[in-house]
């Protein structure tokens, strides 16, 4: 079983309205996508919610000089990182098959790098 990071996007407008009842349904929503994951014979590892981006920090190496540390994400866009899983699942297609059915409005699906051995990167 192959390890992939399911980046998740959405945009924190809805931070500024949401009520609890909407919040409830949220994570009703993924506990399915939980239920789902175990269903189709896959895992999450891992995986949480994250504070706004307005919270973030970036911390940008430069050469030759002092690390810049600047407030907010690394990137400005209409939709921010609010989370992420790392799941367990065959291969790609099934990954992709469950990010399909994560409720978020964009997930990025990333293999996570084996580190273990001297090959390095792959692909």
């Amino acid at each position: 079983m192959a390890q992939y990071m399911f980046l998740l996007y959405d945009s924190e407008e809805w931070y500024d309205n949401v009520t609890p009842d909407d919040w409830q349904q949220a994570m009703k929503l993924h506990g399915a996508f939980a239920e789902a994951v175990e269903k189709a014979g896959a895992r999450i590892l891992g995986g949480e919610a994250l504070e706004r981006s307005t919270t973030a920090s970036t911390v940008k190496q430069r050469e030759g000089a002092e690390p810049l540390v600047t407030d907010g994400p690394f990137i400005e866009t209409k939709e921010a990182l609010g989370g992420y899983y790392v799941i367990e699942a065959r291969d790609l297609d099934q990954a992709l098959e469950l990010a399909k059915i994560c409720p978020s409005g964009n997930v990025e699906v990333r293999p996570v790098m084996d580190t273990s051995g001297d090959s390095g990167p792959q692909g």
